[in-house]
């Protein structure tokens, strides 16, 4: 009888990475090997409408790489790019999806160590205690911490972090709560989860400087986002709050 495995879905957006997706996929690559689930499991790529040519890269190495998976769409940005990755996953029939980010900052050796947590936690998620992808990025963490606590009342320690392992049993019920194409997923989710009372445990991960390409994200950008952010906040948090509400009663 053939031993039932949990089918993982590593889910990695990519926008111009053309200059680092090559070596990203080269260390994340032995990671979906080793929890295969006898050949089902993937390591599924996004491209988000790149104007550069890592579509291409992508699909030169699916001949080499038989459980990476390339997908390319039109640009709508990160959040939008994460919520596409994460329906299709469930759609695939994936167990756990994980998520890290296509700019090589993450470290896959630390992947182990939650992989063996997945069953006791609906999330086991990554918070950067290590960080080398400068000051302005480490104030804008700690900005959105204290937003999420001043709009929804709950603490997380890294909302928006791009390591997190997630049991799709939990995250297929909770994304309804998401607006399509919203900027913020994985702050949402965290913060969701936070709040709706979900198992979760926080590991300390390293956080590597980006290791090439351009930052598509700025400073004006961030602000940008963040404004839009509060906004939805308020709307979310209200109808987050009629949900848990009715689910009391």
């Amino acid at each position: 009888m053939r031993e039932v495995m949990d089918k993982l879905y590593i889910v990695m957006p990519a926008y111009n990475e053309a200059e680092t997706i090559g070596n990203t996929i080269n260390d994340w690559y032995p990671v979906i090997e080793k929890y295969s689930a006898n050949g089902e499991s993937r390591l599924l790529v996004i491209d988000d409408g790149s104007k550069d040519n890592t579509y291409h890269i992508l699909c030169e190495m699916t001949k080499h790489f038989p459980l990476l998976r390339a997908i390319t769409k039109k640009n709508e940005g990160h959040g939008a790019t994460l919520l596409y990755g994460y329906h299709y996953a469930i759609q695939q029939g994936a167990d756990y999806i994980f998520q890290t980010d296509s700019d090589g900052q993450t470290n896959p050796e630390e992947f182990h160590v939650f992989w063996n947590k997945r069953h006791s936690y609906d999330m086991v998620i990554g918070y950067r205690n290590k960080r080398q992808d400068g000051l302005a990025r480490i104030l804008v963490t700690k900005i959105l911490r204290l937003v999420i606590s001043i709009c929804f009342g709950v603490w997380v320690k890294d909302a928006n972090t791009p390591f997190r392992l997630m049991k799709v049993s939990t995250l297929k019920e909770e994304m309804q709560l998401i607006p399509e194409k919203f900027n913020l997923t994985n702050v949402l989710i965290a913060v969701i989860y936070e709040k709706k009372k979900k198992k979760i445990l926080y590991l300390p991960i390293t956080f590597r400087p980006r290791q090439g390409g351009t930052n598509s994200i700025h400073m004006k950008k961030i602000c940008s986002i963040g404004l839009d952010a509060i906004k939805d906040f308020a709307v979310i948090n209200k109808s987050l709050r009629e949900v848990i509400q009715k689910n009391e009663y």
